[in-house]
């Protein structure tokens, strides 16, 4: 029996993070009988009552102005603030280690409508999208060495509001993931002269079989060690460090390419697709002044729905205790992304 990677187990590595995932494609044969969710109901087009809408009062009493694009403001429930206590000098003990934590937590609304998501929005209106985060990411990494830009789309993810908007949390440390992946950027710079992901999407480009889009400035792909089951990696096509350096024209790009991916997601079970997306990039604060030339930009999508718009894949078991595990191969995800249509489902006869 020769080896088959659409039918045999087997384990890929995933240089950003320096760790590995297990593929299972046999298991997609496996009956569910596990935990279906409901579909999320439709929303109103204007709902006052939701506390991100233009002219509504937020709980803490704030009161949105009638924003007619983007909207962005201090969030009322943050999760890091600037103006906190510094703790104890650290005892040295190396299993008690602590450290300062300070930043900011900003929540960027998309659109004034609660309905509208990304793929339904026009290229203008998600080209300011862009813009707004560019805007952030230049004020904001002044004075912060890490600038995380993310969107939870759905209740499926956590998101507790479906009002279309991402948050912006900035912090005077480096997370663990923007880490990880510094480190393994740096050590192939080091050892191979390049820029890793460049050289993957050069490899991925002439290969073509994880491609799900691609233009003159961007490719998405799913990536070849990817987790989620239909997980993809939007990057630039040239060495672009961070968001503030693209151009007026792979910004534009960066929209088409973005609106594209999603109306795939959604028609991919004819349902508004849920996932957690976000951007890495180079550090900035003081980390701004160092040689940052082994990042490459990109940004990540890890969508949860495995088989229908009512099952998803929960990273529990195996996946907490030993190392992350998926059914199907990345080839597939792609082949499924890329065979549906381009015009959304809302619009199609």
């Amino acid at each position: 029996m020769e080896f088959n990677a659409t039918e045999h187990q087997h384990i890929r590595y995933n240089p950003l993070r320096g760790d590995w995932v297990l593929i299972s494609p046999h298991r997609l044969q496996r009956p569910w009988s596990g935990k279906v969710d409901s579909l999320q109901e439709e929303l109103l087009e204007n709902d006052p009552k939701n506390p991100l809408s233009p002219g509504a009062t937020r709980p803490n009493g704030a009161v949105n102005p009638h924003y007619e694009s983007t909207y962005v403001f201090n969030n009322d429930f943050p999760a890091l603030l600037q103006e906190v206590p510094e703790p104890d000098v650290d005892s040295g003990d190396p299993l008690f280690k602590i450290a300062g934590a300070k930043g900011s937590c900003r929540v960027l609304c998309f659109h004034p409508k609660s309905n509208i998501t990304i793929p339904l929005m026009t290229l203008q209106e998600i080209k300011r999208i862009i813009d707004k985060w560019c805007e952030e990411l230049q004020e904001l990494g002044k004075h912060f060495t890490w600038v995380q830009i993310f969107e939870n789309k759905g209740d499926q993810m956590g998101c507790s509001n479906p009002h279309p908007h991402c948050q912006i949390w900035s912090s005077s440390f480096l997370p663990n993931e923007p880490k990880l992946k510094d480190s393994n950027q740096k050590a192939y710079w080091q050892k191979y002269k390049s820029v890793m992901l460049l050289d993957y999407i050069n490899r991925e480009l002439e290969r073509k079989e994880r491609l799900v889009e691609f233009n003159d400035s961007w490719v998405c792909l799913v990536p070849y060690w990817a987790i989620w089951p239909f997980e993809t990696m939007l990057l630039p096509r040239r060495h672009i460090l961070r968001l503030t350096d693209l151009t007026e024209d792979e910004r534009i790009s960066l929209a088409d390419i973005m609106k594209k991916l999603t109306i795939r997601y959604d028609n991919l079970f004819c349902s508004s697709f849920p996932y957690s997306m976000g951007w890495h990039g180079a550090p900035t604060g003081s980390l701004t002044s160092e040689d940052n030339s082994h990042w490459q930009l990109h940004a990540i999508y890890y969508p949860p729905l495995l088989r229908s718009a009512t099952i998803r894949k929960f990273m529990v078991g195996y996946e907490m205790l030993a190392q992350p595990q998926r059914d199907l191969t990345a080839e597939q995800a792609a082949d499924r992304l890329r065979s549906v249509s381009l015009t959304h489902y809302k619009f199609q006869s």
